[in-house]
C-alpha cells in the first residue's frame, strides 16, 4: 500500500473504549477514525474504504437481549438507507477482501453473536457464545494470557504471553457441545487462554481465570486469522503508567497492547 492504511473504530449506542481503541490504531501505524454507527447506517460512511475494522468494548444497548445481542441484530438486518444493502453486506464484504476484524470484550461478544466467529463452517453459524461469569458479578482486574504461538492468528505473532485489564460481566467462553471445542482445539483457534503466571500453564483458578471460560479460553480466532475476538482490552495497555505495577516494576515504556495493533498494521501494508 502506498497511503496509509485507515482503521475504523464503530462507536456508539453504548461503546465506552473508543478513544483507547482508535489510540491504539494510531499507535500501531494506522490512520484511525471513530465513527458512529448511524454513519454507516445513513449512508454517510461505508467499510469499504478502510482497512482494519475495530469492534469495541462497552455494553451496547444496555446489553438488553444479553450481551450485544441489540448490536448484532443491527448490523445483520439493518439497512443502509437509500442503498438497498445490508450492513451485513459490507461486513461480509470486508472479510471477503481479507481485511482484518478486532473485537475486544463487546465487541467479542458481537462477533459470537453474529456468527462472524469462529467461522468453522463459513456462513453465520453461532456455534459458541460468552455468558455470565461464574462469580455471578462484573469483572474488572488485571489477567495474564498464554498465547498459542501456532495459532492462525495475525494479532499474536510474536508475543508468547501478555497482561491485560478484564471488565465484564458476561466473559464465560462456552461452546455448543464438545465436537465444537474440538475442532477449535484440531485448528489451533484458541489463540488466547487465562494463566496462572506461577506456574506458566493454563487455569481454570479463579482470579486467574476471571470468568470461568471453558478450557480457560479468552480469545478465539477465525481459521483465516483475520478475525480475532478476546475479552481482555489490549487498548487499555498503550504505556507503561496504565499498568497498575508501573511504580514497582521496571515495565517497558511502551505498552504491550500496542503489539496487537502493530501486527495488523504489518498484516495490512504487506497483503493489501
Amino acid at each position: 500500500m502506498t497511503a496509509t492504511p485507515r482503521a475504523i473504530v464503530i462507536t456508539g449506542n453504548g461503546t465506552n473504549c473508543e478513544r483507547e481503541a482508535a489510540e491504539a490504531c494510531r499507535l500501531g501505524g494506522f490512520d484511525a477514525h471513530n465513527v458512529h454507527i448511524s454513519s454507516i447506517l445513513s449512508g454517510e460512511v461505508t467499510l469499504d474504504s478502510y482497512q482494519f475494522l475495530n469492534l469495541t468494548g462497552g455494553f451496547l444497548d444496555g446489553d438488553d437481549l444479553g450481551s450485544a445481542m441489540v448490536q448484532a441484530n443491527r448490523l445483520k438486518y439493518a439497512m443502509v438507507a437509500d442503498d438497498g444493502e445490508r450492513v451485513l453486506e459490507q461486513v461480509l464484504r470486508f472479510i471477503d477482501a481479507g481485511k482484518p476484524i478486532l473485537g475486544v470484550c463487546n465487541g467479542f461478544q458481537l462477533m459470537v453473536k453474529m456468527g462472524l466467529l469462529p467461522g468453522l463452517d463459513g456462513g453465520l453459524v453461532r456455534s459458541t457464545t460468552l455468558t455470565f461469569n461464574d462469580s455471578g458479578r462484573y469483572e474488572d482486574r488485571w489477567v495474564t494470557l498464554l498465547v498459542d504461538e501456532e495459532s492462525p492468528c495475525i494479532f499474536t505473532r510474536g508475543i508468547q504471553n501478555v497482561s491485560l485489564p478484564v471488565r465484564h460481566g458476561e466473559g464465560k467462553f462456552v461452546v455448543r457441545d464438545e465436537a465444537v471445542m474440538g475442532r477449535l482445539e484440531a485448528k489451533r483457534l484458541l489463540t488466547v487462554r487465562y494463566m496462572d503466571p506461577a506456574t506458566g500453564k493454563i487455569t481454570m483458578k479463579y482470579p486467574e481465570n476471571p470468568n470461568g471460560s471453558s478450557e480457560a479460553v479468552a480469545g478465539i480466532c477465525s481459521p483465516s486469522g483475520l478475525l480475532f475476538g478476546l475479552m481482555p482490552h489490549p487498548e487499555a495497555y498503550l504505556h507503561r503508567v496504565n499498568h497498575p505495577r508501573w511504580t514497582r516494576e521496571n515495565l517497558p515504556e511502551e505498552g504491550a497492547g500496542i503489539a496487537f495493533f502493530r501486527n495488523a498494521y504489518e498484516y495490512v501494508v504487506q497483503a493489501l
